[in-house]
Formats: structure tokens, C-alpha cells, sequence
């Protein structure tokens, strides 16, 4: 995952957990507004998500945190 896509996950989640507790879950399309300005990096992120760890569609913001910060 690019340097420019980890610093997003992690400030999102900061703000998810900071706003709505540390069992706050969210899905990889928190990382983008709603419209599909950058399909390259949502493809990233999908691809991170759901082949590379195969995760479900809701994850604690807390554990994606902690991934991307491990370089998973």
C-alpha cells in the first residue's frame, strides 16, 4: 500500500475512533468521499481489503489502524 494511502487510513481512523469510540467499525469506502475521484487508490484499498486479507465488509478502526501501522 502507497505511503499517500496508509497516511489516509490512518488519520480516518483516528477521527472515526476519536468521534465514535474505539469499537467504531468502518468499510474501505470511508477512505474516499462519495464521488469516485480516484479510482486507482479506491482499487488499492479494495484490493488491500478484501484479496489481500480478506476482510469483511465492516472492520473496528482500531484493527485496520493497527495493520497498516505494522505494514500489513
Amino acid at each position: 500500500m502507497r505511503a499517500e494511502l496508509r497516511a489516509k487510513v490512518i488519520e480516518v481512523c483516528n477521527k472515526k475512533i476519536a468521534s465514535k469510540g474505539t469499537n467504531v467499525g468502518l468499510s474501505f469506502y470511508a477512505f474516499f468521499a462519495n464521488r469516485n475521484d480516484n479510482p486507482v487508490l479506491l482499487m488499492e484499498a479494495a484490493t488491500w481489503w478484501i484479496q489481500t486479507h480478506q476482510l469483511d465488509h465492516f472492520v473496528k478502526a482500531q484493527k485496520i489502524k493497527q495493520m497498516v501501522e505494522e505494514g500489513h
